[in-house]
């Protein structure tokens, strides 16, 4: 039945079964035969008429011409119904022609009575009219069906296409209420705490170290206001500016170094690709910031090599003599980059180290060359 419904969907394949029909037809009024002339006009006559019916969707009228010359010459009617249907079904552009159409295949079947009969009567042209206008109405209502289906199709479409557009402007307006609100609540504060800083610095005295420490709080909190710039952009701007996010680890290396952490970075890979440079960028991120909350004067290792077409990347920290701080956090730093990873096609694992490799922390990932950060 499958192959059967792909068959009857096929227009070839029904016009070709069409033709196939009325040629068996045209063999049945030879041997009948179904005409009063002679065998040889009756078969030319049912041999023209349906291979006329070939191209019915390309030439209607032509079609259904053929069809009506060939019923009244050999009795079949499968050219002369199969054409009339057509130039109703399928309609010129120009209305005349589907009225000569018509005109045909009433003239058709009036002749074909005629011949057979041997004179013209009334009955029979008020059957033929009927017949015609039978046929006619069938292919109306098939070409009006198709119309509508079309329109609702169309219809369908466009409804799909607005409820899209108001989604992507829903969404478009929920970044923008996420971004005002975090301006509102970051932005102050940040700004406060560079203001105190550099209050502080020009206050520090004569102390070296003070100072030292007083601009590099200012300068973290410059940096902290121009990220949260950055991000809030990413927001207003929707998911395709999010592909430009930072990835340059030399840079966040250094970040750390000037807090204070004590960080070598052994980078082996050369250039990456974006997508992988970004997922490389938040895995070492994510490690240097567990780090410094939790083992603050530890010393890290950052390595980042080849493995097999993957990138490895490791962050490992050893035990540190001082407190962990007491910074904030969501405590799902290392899910969400879980399932980053995860969707990139990658793994990661965290946990302490071995005995054998000394007290601390280690976060391992692998990371496809190939993969499409999200």
């Amino acid at each position: 039945m499958t192959r059967l419904r792909a068959l009857s969907g096929n227009p070839r394949m029904v016009d070709a079964a069409l033709v196939a029909a009325c040629l068996f037809l045209t063999a049945l009024a030879v041997k009948t035969p179904w005409s009063t002339l002679p065998l040889t006009v009756v078969a030319v006559a049912g041999v023209l008429g349906s291979v006329a019916q070939w191209p019915r969707r390309r030439r209607p009228v032509v079609a259904a011409v053929a069809g009506t010359a060939s019923y009244a010459l050999s009795g079949n009617p499968g050219p002369w119904m199969i054409g009339l249907y057509a130039s109703a079904a399928h309609p010129p552009r120009r209305p005349v022609w589907g009225w000569i159409s018509g005109v045909a295949g009433w003239a058709g079947f009036f002749a074909q009575s005629w011949i057979d009969g041997g004179r013209p009567r009334l009955d029979d042209a008020l059957s033929a009219l009927l017949a015609t206008g039978f046929v006619v109405m069938i292919g109306r209502y098939v070409a009006a069906r198709g119309e509508l289906l079309s329109s609702m199709h169309d219809r369908a479409q466009r409804i799909e296409t607005e409820r899209r557009l108001r989604d992507e402007q829903a969404r478009a307006a929920e970044r923008d209420r996420i971004a005002r609100e975090l301006h509102d609540v970051l932005a102050h504060k940040v700004s406060l705490i560079a203001l105190y800083a550099g209050a502080l610095e020009l206050h520090a005295g004569g102390s070296p170290r003070l100072q030292e420490g007083t601009a590099l709080i200012r300068a973290t909190a410059r940096e902290a206001l121009q990220e949260m710039r950055h991000v809030l952009g990413l927001l207003h701007a929707g998911p395709e500016s999010a592909r430009q996010q930072p990835s340059d680890l030399a840079t966040l290396v250094q970040a750390s170094i000037r807090a204070g952490q004590r960080v070598k970075l052994h980078h082996q890979t050369g250039t990456l690709p974006p997508a992988t440079a970004r997922t490389v960028y938040r895995i070492v991120q994510e490690g240097l910031t567990n780090a410094h909350k939790h083992a603050p004067d530890a010393p890290i290792t950052v390595v980042v090599s080849n493995d097999d077409g993957n990138v490895m990347v490791k962050v490992r920290n050893g035990s540190g003599a001082a407190a962990p701080m007491d910074l904030p956090g969501s405590g799902s730093g290392l899910v969400g980059l879980a399932e980053r990873i995860r969707l990139a096609g990658g793994s990661l694992r965290s946990g302490p180290l071995d005995a054998e490799d000394g007290a601390g922390w280690e976060l391992c990932a692998v990371v496809p060359l190939t993969g499409e950060a999200p």
